[in-house]
């Protein structure tokens, strides 16, 4: 029996992270994926005669060094693959109503491309996407 999800897909946010009482570093971020929109197992097209897309969105939570890594050097935007495992939560709200949630734990985030970079005047720059490691 096995728990992996591999996704990729666009960074919806800059990463955010937290440190427990412990000393756990902890960076969350959201991830958009996409795919072609069907209708009875035909893929929709739009008037431009592209397929239409379907957006998903996945919380991710990446742990100690990889949250390091993560919170140095991922931006929003940026094209990433991600490894790791779903983890499901249920907790009751503040009115006493039970909530289910799900996340993906990152075993691993693999950088694909950068975000395009614009200048001040809004023009679109070119960017070293060399990875500093």
């Amino acid at each position: 029996m096995t728990n992996i999800v591999i996704l990729a897909g666009n960074i919806g946010n800059d990463p955010e992270t937290a440190t427990t009482r412990g000393g756990t570093k902890i960076t969350d971020f959201r991830l958009a994926t996409s795919r072609p929109r069907r209708v009875d197992g035909k893929v929709v097209k739009g008037e431009n005669g592209y397929a239409e897309q379907d957006t998903e969105w996945h919380r991710i939570k990446c742990f100690n060094g990889l949250a390091e890594t993560v919170q140095k050097h991922c931006v929003k935007g940026m094209k990433v693959a991600v490894r790791g495992r779903i983890h499901y939560t249920q907790w009751k709200d503040s009115e006493g109503i039970e909530r289910y949630g799900s996340e993906i734990i990152a075993d691993g985030v693999e950088f694909l491309a950068w975000p395009k970079q614009r200048d001040t005047a809004g023009n679109q720059t070119e960017i070293d996407d060399e990875i500093p490691f």
